[in-house]
């Protein structure tokens, strides 16, 4: 039910004893094995932790703007001090924000260890006006530079964890990969990331996958453009682009256009993290289940990873997209929340201790 695809390497030593649960058997909810219905059933029974956000607006150098929303966490017992106090910066998936349960668990799991979160929601997908024709992909981390640069500046003094579900554990591997030492963080983690665009694509057209969440996805996206139609229509075709009924076609006629690339396929290439991973410089742990919709089992880069010191795949058999659920009643945190919350806490509590393990030299300290 468990595989962990490294070497028996001072990393995984490391996770076996700062991170309990990469130790026992993942068990999905009985009901709920496979990886479409796990997906699904996520989607309409997981709880939504009541959270009050503070909301700050930061401008771009191009004249937009991105929401950030703060959970800064002022009673921490651990770290009472705000300029010290760790902090996570939470990437959501492709038409996600800050609302989403998998956010909202992922908070929950942070803040109850005393550390501070920060939600980058994607332009036009934080309630903000969008003021600029520019909107978000996988591939360009100029934003997430921007984000991560901002907060150094508030908070210099205290580290910087990035975590990304989906699209956004795809643009955090792109941005640690592009910055190498210098990304400004600790460590990565990310949850059911796709790590080749072309054969997520490939898998999400598959006749009932396209059913079930595909068209769902699409919709989404399309629903994003109509609400920002007044400043897109100057650069694209908005009732071309409405017609789309994958997110490839989306991408095609959108996204690819949007970020000047000549073919959608450039894309998928540039936005695909599996090329990319060697580049990377920080802890980076990876959770992904081999029934996951999105992201097929035979796109995981596991000769790749093997070769890499930092960077660790935990595969579970099942455990769908973005699901890991677990219980009879599978409403509160799961697999994949536990995880996030011993990783997090390992590498914010032993940093000297997991670039020793994942071989990083004092020096090349992010």
């Amino acid at each position: 039910s468990l595989e962990l695809f490294w070497l028996c390497t001072p990393f995984s030593a490391f996770l076996h004893k700062h991170c309990p649960v990469v130790s026992e058997r993942f068990s999905p909810t009985p009901w709920c094995w496979g990886g479409r219905l796990q997906t699904l059933v996520c989607a309409v029974l997981k709880s939504r932790p009541p959270v009050t956000y503070r909301n700050e607006l930061i401008s771009t150098v191009d004249g937009g703007q991105i929401s950030l929303d703060w959970m800064d966490n002022k009673d921490s017992a651990t770290y009472p001090e705000s300029s010290t106090r760790p902090t996570v910066l939470i990437l959501p998936g492709l038409t996600g924000n800050s609302r989403q349960s998998y956010v909202l668990h992922a908070l929950n799991q942070a803040t109850r260890r005393g550390y501070r979160c920060v939600v980058f929601n994607n332009r036009g997908l934080g309630g903000e006006e969008l003021l600029t024709p520019v909107t978000y992909c996988a591939a360009n981390t100029s934003d997430l530079e921007h984000v991560v640069h901002h907060i150094k500046g508030l908070y210099p003094s205290a580290p910087v964890l990035g975590a990304g579900v989906s699209l956004g554990g795809m643009l955090l591997l792109n941005y640690l990969a592009r910055k190498r030492t210098e990304s400004g963080m600790v460590a990565g983690f990310t949850i059911s990331v796709p790590w080749n665009a072309l054969k997520s694509a490939a898998t999400m057209e598959e006749p009932l996958n396209w059913l079930l969440f595909n068209r769902y996805l699409t919709a989404g996206l399309c629903n994003a453009v109509t609400r920002h139609r007044k400043v897109l229509e100057k650069v694209v075709d908005i009732n071309f682009v409405l017609k789309a009924q994958t997110i490839r076609e989306f991408d095609e006629r959108f996204t690819s256009l949007m970020f000047g690339y000549k073919s959608c396929s450039d894309y998928y290439f540039d936005a695909s993290p599996d090329n990319k991973l060697h580049n990377t410089a920080v802890p980076i742990l990876c959770l992904n289940a081999a029934d996951d919709p999105f992201s097929p089992q035979h796109a995981f880069p596991l000769t790749t990873i093997q070769s890499l010191p930092n960077v660790a795949l935990l595969s579970t058999a099942h455990g769908g997209h973005i699901a890991f659920l677990q219980g009879l009643f599978p409403r509160g945190e799961s697999y994949m929340e536990c995880l996030f919350g011993q990783f997090v806490q390992a590498a914010f509590e032993h940093p000297q201790d997991i670039r020793k393990a994942c071989g990083i030299k004092d020096e090349q300290r992010s």
